[in-house]
């Protein structure tokens, strides 16, 4: 199941052996294992043939930006990352057991994603690129966060889906129209901290009930369009949205705004799976 190109990377990176391994779920983009040292510490392994290595290696750097927040919530440790000769990444992590959630659990996330959001830099983006699922994720630096939005978030992926066919001409139009609109829109915020990719599918609340995040595609940007993102695929609990709204309140009107932002996401949806995702892109933008 593993490769042992892989394994004789991981055991020699970590100086353990491998004992056993079980298949789990590794998502849409990479195959993954639960894997048991010979120490007995169980780990969490996922590796690709075909993807980029080095997205392994930025969410590498992700994770330990979230873990430097030093929130109240659960960030898996990493403990190997890397490539074996014949080009497969490998990302190697601390396993962490699901569990259920707690009565608080909710709540705490959401004060935990305030915490996280409170963390602001002088820019928007980052000191390097990463990924978005599997799609390069630019994070060039800009002081104005609608820069950031239209030229680091907008423009390259609706790019790609008008050089596949995906979107049209009509559409490109409008998303120059609603460009010119987005001043009177988004309300200043300075750049906070996002995890980036944070819907459903990338926490779980763990045996004591805390909230744990992962696979990050992480950069200094508005907040509200992190917040927009959890709405997206059938939304967070409703006492995680009262508890960050009680930590850190966002601006009125943010229910007008939620679909352009998550015009990123769907963006990204479209160029990877089209469909629907792109019906969605086109519906947002026709309203301007």
């Amino acid at each position: 199941m593993i490769p042992n190109s892989v394994k004789q990377h991981i055991q020699q990176a970590v100086d353990q052996p491998i004992i056993s391994s079980q298949q789990v779920s590794g998502g849409s983009i990479n195959q993954a294992a639960k894997v048991t040292l010979g120490d007995k510490t169980s780990c969490f392994l996922k590796w690709n043939t075909s993807a980029d290595p080095h997205m392994f290696i930025v969410e590498e750097k992700g994770l330990e930006l979230l873990k430097s927040a030093d929130t109240n919530l659960r960030i898996p440790s990493v403990l190997a990352t890397g490539q074996t000769d014949e080009g497969t990444g490998f990302f190697l992590q601390q396993f962490i057991s699901e569990g259920r959630s707690q009565p608080n659990s909710a709540s705490d996330f959401g004060r935990g994603l305030a915490q996280l959001h409170k963390h602001h830099n002088e820019t928007y983006g980052l000191d390097h690129d990463n990924f978005i699922g599997r799609l390069p994720q630019s994070n060039t630096p800009h002081e104005n966060w609608i820069d950031f939005f239209i030229q680091e978030r907008m423009k390259p992926q609706l790019q790609m889906a008008t050089d596949s066919g995906k979107l049209g001409s009509d559409t490109v139009s409008s998303f120059k129209r609603m460009y010119k609109k987005l001043p009177d829109i988004f309300p200043d915020e300075p750049p906070s901290l996002l995890h980036g990719d944070l819907w459903g599918g990338n926490y779980f609340f763990d045996q004591k009930g805390k909230a744990t995040i992962y696979d990050p595609a992480v950069y200094y940007g508005h907040r509200e369009i992190e917040l927009a993102f959890t709405h997206l695929f059938g939304g967070f609990p409703t006492k995680f949205y009262d508890a960050y709204e009680e930590a850190y309140p966002l601006s009125s009107g943010f229910s007008q705004r939620k679909d352009i932002y998550n015009l990123y996401p769907l963006l990204v949806h479209t160029n990877l799976f089209g469909g629907s995702y792109a019906r969605q892109v086109e519906g947002i933008v026709r309203q301007f």
